[in-house]
């Protein structure tokens, strides 16, 4: 029995003046014509085809579409004994059907070689890709296949802008100055040529099927593993049911509760154990993955892309060290000490942003006693504070007079106003001794729960109930397991 057969040709980059007479003498001889898409200017020298752009509306991935495409072909001809399979350009480049098919064990693969887009866009560019060491990627690789090169290189498959995101993203070392040039419909009437930089890569154009990226050289290699960690977030957010029901709000909680387990990572470091390094590893990267999925939800929205919030935080960065990098037509600021560098920042910030309250910026949402601090902080460098520590210790004792006044009276709203002075007055003086508030209390309170489950383990060796002890033997053991430290 014969092996159906499928012959495969290519039908160049563009217009019909690129089709090779014996791609034109394979489609007029073989009746049972398949073209993989419609959307390609040579289209129509395939006639009666039926093309496959159904299953790229259908399908969910690219490698379902492949699949249904495989299992089609493999099937007309299985009926028909002989098929013919058309591609743009040409079926060995960038053809993972073509590659798939010739694979396929139900049918004997025949591929013909066909023009593809690289030779136009070797003579736009005017190189030669053997002297220039010229290196091809898959645009959907990037991260993974361009890593170790620094150019030149030739990036196909970014038929779309988020593609051009992703690639820009893989480049942590990018300035943004960088040169690169979007080649798009080569050989077409309506071709363009488009030189721009790396910051403004998937800004300047609509990318299509018909477009691919030259980047004569990158600054250093590609940051792969980010952008595969990009690429997940995308496709949890399209794949997964969960990840779906998801919006900025609902992650408010998960975004607060990863931050709070980097900082307990973060405490738990050890200088003499470097295994301590692994907690705080996985925690940056819940936190990240955070980030990343706010950023996915916003993309997918059509609002900014991850790109946005790196190049913002790198340019914002660049505009606040004027003692690193100079400002644009002048000198490069001084700045000798730390106290100097946040001062130039303060002053910076606020220019930017517009401020001129004492309080513009200060965030809400942020721990009660971290508040108190900031806006403390803020009154503080318009004048409005005590000298020193020695003027703002008294006020606890006045605020704890205060305080047992009022649960004196019996009067809740009263006594919880009073609570919250004091509590204010303390976070003052934490100020003033150059504590954090957060980070003290957050320490007191460790430092009561060790010494609190050493008490619980020393009245269950002693076969103590705790609910029936009572307080004064509680209280020895509590003092026993404090002179123990």
């Amino acid at each position: 029995m014969t092996t159906p057969r499928v012959v495969v040709v290519g039908i160049g980059p563009a217009g019909p003046e690129y089709v090779t007479a014996h791609t034109l003498q394979e489609i007029g001889r073989v009746p049972h014509r398949y073209l993989r898409t419609a959307r390609h200017p040579s289209a129509h020298v395939v006639p009666n085809a039926i093309t496959f752009d159904e299953i790229y509306e259908a399908a969910d991935t690219f490698d379902d579409v492949y699949v249904a495409i495989l299992d089609r072909l493999a099937s007309a001809a299985a009926e028909h004994g002989e098929i013919l399979y058309a591609v743009p350009g040409s079926p060995l480049i960038l053809e993972r059907s073509v590659r798939m098919l010739i694979a396929d064990t139900r049918v004997e693969c025949v591929v013909h070689p066909a023009m593809s887009f690289l030779d136009i866009a070797y003579a736009r560019l005017g190189l030669d890709p053997v002297d220039a060491a010229l290196t091809l990627i898959d645009g959907h690789n990037f991260a993974t296949a361009a890593a170790g090169h620094a150019g030149p290189l030739l990036v196909a498959h970014t038929h779309a802008n988020w593609v051009l995101t992703d690639i820009k993203l893989a480049v942590e070392s990018a300035t943004g100055d960088e040169p690169v040039t979007i080649l798009t419909r080569l050989g077409s009437d309506d071709e363009r040529i488009t030189h721009t930089t790396w910051a403004e890569l998937d800004r300047t154009v609509e990318a299509d099927h018909l477009t691919c990226l030259y980047i004569p050289q990158l600054a250093a290699p590609v940051a792969a593993e980010l952008v595969r960690l990009h690429q997940l977030t995308r496709l949890l957010r399209e794949q997964c049911p969960w990840d779906q029901e998801q919006n900025h709000a609902s992650l408010v909680r998960y975004l607060v509760e990863e931050t709070y387990e980097v900082v307990d990572a973060l405490q738990a470091l050890d200088a003499s154990d470097a295994t301590t390094d692994d907690a705080l590893i996985e925690e940056l990267g819940d936190l990240l993955y955070q980030i990343e999925f706010h950023a996915t939800i916003a993309e997918q929205e059509g609002r900014f892309t991850m790109a946005d919030v790196a190049q913002g935080v790198h340019d914002k960065l660049v505009r606040r060290h004027p003692h690193v990098f100079p400002p644009t037509g002048g000198d490069r600021v001084v700045a000798d000490d730390a106290a100097t560098v946040k001062a130039n920042w303060d002053v910076i910030k606020n220019t930017e942003k517009g401020r001129t309250g004492a309080f513009d910026g200060v965030a809400y949402s942020q721990p009660a006693l971290a508040y108190a601090d900031a806006v403390q902080r803020r009154a503080a460098k318009v004048g409005f504070d005590w000298p020193n520590v020695d003027g703002a210790l008294p006020k606890i004792a006045e605020e704890a007079a205060e305080v047992r006044a009022a649960a004196a009276t019996g009067d809740a709203a009263r006594t919880h106003d009073e609570l919250g002075d004091l509590l204010f007055a303390v976070v003052n003086v934490a100020r003033h001794l150059g504590v954090e508030p957060e980070t003290a209390l957050r320490a007191a309170t460790a430092k009561f729960r060790r010494r609190f489950e050493r008490v619980e383990a020393l009245a269950r060796e002693r076969n103590l109930d705790m609910r029936t002890a009572g307080l004064e033997t509680l209280d020895a053991l509590w003092n026993q397991v404090k002179a123990t430290e």
